[in-house]
């Protein structure tokens, strides 16, 4: 069972977007309502750099009707090998106006809003709380469980993920259903996770783990597939392999999905 529902009934794609549409249009348990799903649908993109880019680009061209992207930063030539919508010739320019502009020239569909801010307490319920679901490319533990609180506070599901090195792993939270971020780590690691300023990351990994990311949100918002909840996917893109770890669920001990849990950072 998915978290979100639509009535479609009353919305009809036109000639243009039957023809933008017309492979997805042609999938079993997708058509004409999965792509209307999709255009009613709203997405936040937390963070525009290597996971955020590159899954900006898939959620835009399928039809997601709302997207939102927060990031603070401008493009640095370091960025460009992972972060796939920058090219060389936009360097020093803010992320999240190129990445607006990039959606729009893929796709008219598509409304952008755009927050040039860091993602803080301050400013995170009003921010999670305007869209459906959630992508997490944020880079550090304390703003993934910033994340994690607010989304569970707000009943809105998530694809967290993270890459380091050669590594990345997915894992998916539907509040109330499923386990989130504090069902498994209660507090955050403080050395659970390496920068990639430190000991680099693979681009290829990144993208791999980007796609899983947006294939994620799709299922979400179409009502398709089997979402990874109560599961961590790991990827090793030296050895290629996928393995899971299996979660028993929500942990009865978990300070987030306790009703009574108040947000305080």
């Amino acid at each position: 069972m998915h978290p979100l529902h639509y009535n479609n009934r009353a919305m009809k794609l036109n000639d243009e977007q039957l023809h933008r549409y017309s492979r997805q249009l042609l999938l079993k348990s997708f058509g004409g309502e999965g792509q209307k799903k999709l255009l009613n649908s709203s997405v936040l993109v937390l963070g525009a750099g290597g996971l955020g880019s590159a899954a900006l680009l898939y959620l835009a061209g399928c039809g997601v009707g709302k997207i939102g992207i927060v990031d603070f930063d401008k493009v640095e030539i370091s960025n460009l090998p992972r972060q796939v919508i920058y090219d060389s010739k936009v360097v020093g320019r803010p992320k999240v106006e190129l990445a607006k502009q990039k959606i729009q020239d893929i796709n008219p569909d598509v409304q952008v809003k755009i927050f040039n801010e860091k993602f803080t307490d301050k400013n995170a319920q009003n921010i999670i709380g305007e869209f459906d679901v959630v992508l997490d490319g944020l880079d550090n533990f304390q703003d993934k469980f910033l994340l994690n609180d607010y989304a569970v506070k707000l009943n809105k599901s998530f694809v967290h993920a993270g890459v380091v090195g050669y590594e990345g792993q997915i894992f998916t939270v539907v509040p109330e259903k499923s386990a989130c971020l504090r069902c498994v780590l209660p507090e955050i690691p403080q050395d659970a996770m390496q920068k990639c300023s430190e000991v680099g990351v693979l681009n290829t990994c990144v993208g791999i783990i980007s796609m899983l990311q947006a294939n994620e949100v799709l299922k979400l918002l179409v009502g398709i597939g089997d979402l990874y909840t109560n599961r961590i996917l790991k990827f090793d893109a030296l050895s290629g392999s996928f393995y899971e770890f299996k979660i028993k669920g929500k942990n009865k001990d978990c300070p987030a999905c306790k009703k009574s849990f108040s947000v305080k950072w």
